[in-house]
């Protein structure tokens, strides 16, 4: 299971469920992916197909929305707020 948890204009932010258990989301657009890491730092990954323009974009919204994905990573794998 993939939820998305955000949608910002052509990116797509998504868990894949059951990968590994450092913090990271996922982003789509209809030509490419990127996986970014949330903690300890927010850093790029991987990805394919994506402009730097896209992956400065992304990081970002993912600087921005930090506390969001943290928040929403521990209510959809059932940890406590404060467990990192």
């Amino acid at each position: 299971m993939s939820p998305t948890i955000l949608l910002i204009g052509k990116f797509r932010f998504f868990f894949n469920s059951r990968e590994e258990t450092r913090r990271h989301v996922h982003v789509s657009t209809a030509d490419g992916t990127a996986k970014i890491w949330i903690e300890p730092t927010i850093a790029l990954s991987d990805f394919y197909n994506m402009s730097s323009g896209e992956l400065t974009e992304i990081l970002k919204i993912v600087e921005e929305k930090r506390d969001d994905f943290i928040n929403k990573w521990n209510q959809h794998f059932g940890l406590g707020n404060n467990q990192h």
